[in-house]
C-alpha cells in the first residue's frame, strides 16, 4: 500500500516527481506484529543506540494508541514514523531512519505519506515537534513555527513546535463514504476489504448469541 500522494502545492509536486522518476523507497503503515517488530528495531537503534535515549523516554506508552508507518529502501526496514488523531489535527512523531539510508529521502516520503494519510482522513492540520535547528525541514512541507515562545525541551535536546495547515483530500473519508468504506483497513480505502467481500455469505441465525437487554427494576 502506498499512502503517498501530492499536497496541492506546485513547488512541492515538482520535487515529488524528480523522487518518484527514480524512486527506491516504498512506505506503507504497519498493520502486522512483523512490521510493528521492525518499526521497533528501527527506532532503538536511532534513539535507543544512537542517541542514548532511555528505554522509558524512547517507548513512552503511546505505540499502542497510535498508528505506524513504515519505510523501506530495496526491501530493508530503513525507516519509520508515527502518527497520533486528536479532535482537529494530527502529531507525527518518532521520525527514525537508519544512518546508512538518510542520504536516501525517505525522511521526507515518511512525512510525506503522514500528511496524505492526515488529509485522507479530513484533517486541516498537522503538528510536529522539530529538533532545534532542523526546522527547515518540516519547512520545506510547509509548516511554520507556532512562535518563539512554543519550545520545548525533553530527552536531552531542545524542539520547536511547528504546525502545518492543509486542505483535507478531495477524496476524504467522511460518514458519507459509505459503511463499508470505513470497515476497510487503515489507508486503504479504496478496493474492497475483508469484512465486505464477507457479506456475499448467507446471514446466519444469531440463535442464542445475543446480548440479552439488562433487566431495570421499576
Amino acid at each position: 500500500m502506498n499512502v503517498a500522494k501530492t499536497i496541492d502545492r506546485p513547488e512541492l509536486n515538482a520535487v515529488v516527481a524528480e523522487r518518484q522518476s527514480d524512486r527506491r523507497a516504498e512506505v506503507r503503515i504497519a498493520r502486522s506484529f512483523d512490521d510493528l517488530l521492525m518499526v521497533y528495531a528501527v527506532r532503538s537503534a536511532v534513539y535507543i543506540a544512537e542517541q542514548e535515549c532511555p528505554f522509558a523516554e524512547e517507548f513512552d506508552g503511546n505505540d499502542h494508541c497510535a498508528t505506524h508507518l513504515i519505510g523501506f529502501i530495496e526491501g530493508e526496514p530503513a525507516g519509520c514514523i508515527r502518527a497520533r488523531f486528536f479532535h482537529d489535527f494530527v502529531k507525527f512523531e518518532r521520525l527514525a531512519v537508519l544512518k546508512k539510508f538518510r542520504k536516501s529521502g525517505l525522511a521526507s516520503e515518511l512525512c510525506r505519506s503522514v500528511v496524505d494519510l492526515a488529509r485522507r482522513k479530513g484533517f486541516r492540520r498537522l503538528y510536529a515537534h522539530s529538533r532545534e535547528g532542523l526546522e527547515g525541514f518540516y519547512a520545506g512541507f510547509g509548516a511554520t513555527s507556532m512562535g518563539s515562545d512554543r519550545k520545548l525541551s525533553f530527552s536531552g535536546f531542545n524542539y520547536t513546535e511547528m504546525l502545518l495547515e492543509m486542505e483535507p483530500s478531495q477524496d476524504a473519508i467522511t460518514l458519507n463514504s459509505g459503511g463499508y468504506v470505513i470497515l476497510r483497513p487503515e489507508g486503504d480505502w479504496d478496493r474492497p476489504g475483508i469484512l465486505e467481500i464477507s457479506a456475499a455469505r448467507p446471514v446466519r441465525d444469531p440463535g442464542g448469541n445475543v446480548v440479552q437487554p439488562a433487566h431495570v427494576p421499576t
